[in-house]
């Protein structure tokens, strides 16, 4: 505060350090991934009405950790954990972040912990209805993209990154990244309907579907929809593989033509979106693999929670290179 704001007697507001809840909102995006690997466990081992009550516990908040109440009690005290997280890290944004959209998504985050953990008890409390458990597992994906978004969006370099001239390649990608995030995030919301109505070894074999290249809807050992559900995931699979594939390609091409062009260091968005394009490429490959052992090991426990939280890292992988390439976009308009 200045010595003339206080004179004129002048209240001024001193923001708080934005730092400081850029790393508060990092470590509640690693608490939030660890609570869907806990809740990919809770599924994965059917533990889901181990414990029938909510939200206590048989009545108490620390039962006796025991089978399946390990995976399900467990769980609840993440998501307790995650919820306290996600209060003081919104509150915290919304009293320091000057920036209107950011305060928004801060509550919006508060907001859908808030009904994740409804949800969650609404499953418990109707007996693991299907739409409600794919909704929570649904809403648990979104829900983690908006912490990295907003860990994202405080870090110091989002603040201080600067112009990245846009050629062709780099258009491209300004439509491939943010299509390839939302049929990742249709992906999940297939996979969570499938793992909740038991469809995910409706083929028992991979890649083909009970020997053959098209699945037979004629000649079926499990219901049509069950079917449907377990083709539509795998299509929609192999194409985010060839999207990813492009949304790499489109910015290698792009990232060796701005080094080739320009020899000083005006580039530094490209660092953070080329690595984010070479991880997304990594994921999709070994999400792939993870969803093939799904199938072989008819799926058991580690492979299948592991395709579970390896699919949330696929699709908060495709949000930061979209938000990436989003800011290198606006930085050029803006300059």
């Amino acid at each position: 505060m200045s010595v003339g704001a206080l004179s004129q007697g002048r209240s001024v507001k001193v923001p708080l350090p934005l730092d400081g809840y850029h790393v508060f909102a990092r470590w509640t995006a690693v608490a939030t991934f660890i609570l869907i690997l806990a809740g990919a466990l809770v599924t994965s081992t059917r533990s889901g009405l181990a414990v029938p009550d909510w939200p206590l516990s048989f009545g108490t908040l620390f039962p006796e950790m025991v089978g399946g109440v390990r995976f399900e009690h467990t769980h609840r005290l993440i998501a307790g954990g995650v919820a306290l997280l996600t209060m003081v890290l919104g509150i915290w944004v919304i009293r320091a972040e000057e920036r209107r959209s950011v305060r928004i998504l801060a509550g919006a985050a508060m907001g859908a912990v808030l009904v994740q953990a409804l949800l969650g008890g609404l499953t418990v409390l109707l007996k693991l209805p299907p739409a409600v458990s794919a909704s929570h597992g649904t809403l648990a994906q979104t829900f983690f993209c908006m912490i990295v978004a907003l860990a994202m969006v405080t870090s110091p370099a989002w603040r201080d990154a600067r112009p990245v001239p846009m050629d062709a390649a780099a258009r491209w990608l300004r439509v491939l990244a943010p299509l390839t995030t939302v049929l990742v995030w249709l992906q999940l919301v297939v996979a969570a309907s499938m793992r909740h109505l038991k469809a995910g070894l409706a083929f028992v074999d991979f890649p083909l579907y009970d020997g053959q290249v098209f699945p037979d809807f004629s000649n079926l050992s499990t219901s049509v929809l069950n079917a449907a559900l377990n083709f539509t995931h795998r299509s929609l699979g192999w194409l985010i593989l060839l999207l990813t594939i492009a949304c790499v390609s489109a910015l290698w091409l792009h990232f060796r033509r701005a080094c080739a062009n320009v020899s000083d260091n005006d580039f530094s968005v490209m660092p953070s979106m080329l690595g984010a394009g070479l991880r997304l490429g990594a994921l999709v490959v070994v999400q792939i693999l993870l969803g093939a052992a799904t199938v072989w090991l008819h799926a058991a426990p580690v492979p299948t929670s592991l395709h579970v939280v390896n699919g949330a890292l696929v699709l908060v992988t495709s949000l930061v290179l979209t938000l990436w390439t989003r800011r290198a976009f606006m930085e050029e308009r803006a300059s």
